[in-house]
């Protein structure tokens, strides 16, 4: 996993804000705390420190609430550790997003997803060995493996994976570029959760 991992490189215009409501982050934290548990959403060492990985958001009728930047470590999420995206312009390289934290190094591919259908209401990024390593024998999307994350090039990526494979169909898909990524997308967070723990199956050894 890259030393870099967690870092944010698209331009934010972020506004400083105290903690969402409740209701905006409650079934979110559910699940993040189920990622949390199966290590989908951690840390690692790197020579500079420990690094989180791994984010989770959902769809609201503004935008989309996600886990903030450099929370992956975190065991357990409050209301300050979450963030509203309120617009995005991948073809800018552009977020913008109101809360208590900046968001996660990811937005830009949640925010790809929800643009590209509108049934889409959930997105988890995580990260599992298993999975990426096995992800051409169980016949998982992927992108280039020359793009890395966070950037116009991983947005453009997914939509080309969105149209060009059974992406749509699957639910989710590997990033080849960025080591360990695997995203699952769904109209509800049972519909996510369930594709991710199809392929933690099929990616166990033969």
């Amino acid at each position: 996993m890259s030393q870099q991992e967690g870092v944010i490189k698209f331009t934010l215009e972020h506004t400083q804000s105290v903690p969402l409501n409740q209701e905006k982050w409650f079934e979110l934290n559910i699940w993040r705390d189920w990622m949390f548990r199966r290590a989908l959403i951690g840390e690692i060492d790197t020579p500079q420190g420990k690094v989180g990985y791994g984010n989770i958001s959902c769809r609201l009728s503004e935008g989309f609430v996600i886990t903030g930047s450099q929370t992956g470590h975190l065991a357990q999420l409050a209301s300050s550790d979450y963030t509203l995206v309120t617009a995005c312009q991948p073809e800018k390289n552009l977020v913008v997003s109101r809360g208590p934290i900046k968001p996660s190094s990811e937005s830009l591919t949640h925010a790809v997803l929800y643009q590209l259908d509108d049934r889409i209401n959930w997105v988890m990024h995580a990260h599992n060995a298993p999975i990426w390593r096995a992800a051409e024998r169980v016949d998982l999307p992927c992108t280039s493996p020359d793009v890395a994350y966070g950037t116009p090039e991983m947005a453009a990526e997914t939509i080309r994976l969105f149209s060009e494979t059974e992406m749509r169909q699957k639910g989710i898909y590997a990033m080849s570029g960025h080591e360990d990524g695997i995203v699952s997308f769904g109209e509800t967070a049972e519909q996510a959760a369930k594709v991710m723990n199809r392929y933690l199956d099929l990616a166990k050894p033969l």
